[in-house]
């Protein structure tokens, strides 16, 4: 865990607020499903997008409300805020080439190294 963070529902702590990966991963309690998410996110996110993203976990369980304004029907479920458009990926997130596809977070690297 970074020091730098903010801690979430979770206990855990998010990169800093100067994140251009802004990414909401939207939980009901603290289950196998959903801390096998959040770890192969955090993986994913130290691979390729590593100082570069922010990470809140929001669990439905303490906050059901927050499921309406991003229109979540399952979880876990990852929304991706930023940068735009907004992407979501409801699972486990546990393929990694699916994830990185759904997020377009590829198409986004071959990009920036373009530069």
């Amino acid at each position: 865990m970074a020091p730098s963070g903010t801690s979430n529902e979770f206990g855990r702590e998010a990169e800093p607020q100067s994140a251009e990966w802004l990414l909401n991963l939207y939980v009901a309690g603290q289950t196998p499903k959903s801390d096998a998410a959040f770890a192969n996110l955090k993986h994913i996110c130290e691979t390729h997008l590593k100082g570069k993203y922010q990470i809140e976990v929001l669990d439905l369980l303490v906050n059901p409300t927050l499921a309406k304004g991003d229109h979540i029907v399952a979880v876990p479920t990852l929304v991706r805020q930023l940068p735009p458009p907004v992407k979501k990926i409801i699972g486990d997130l546990a393929q990694e080439e699916r994830v990185l596809a759904g997020l377009d977070l590829k198409s986004a690297l071959a990009a920036r190294k373009g530069e």
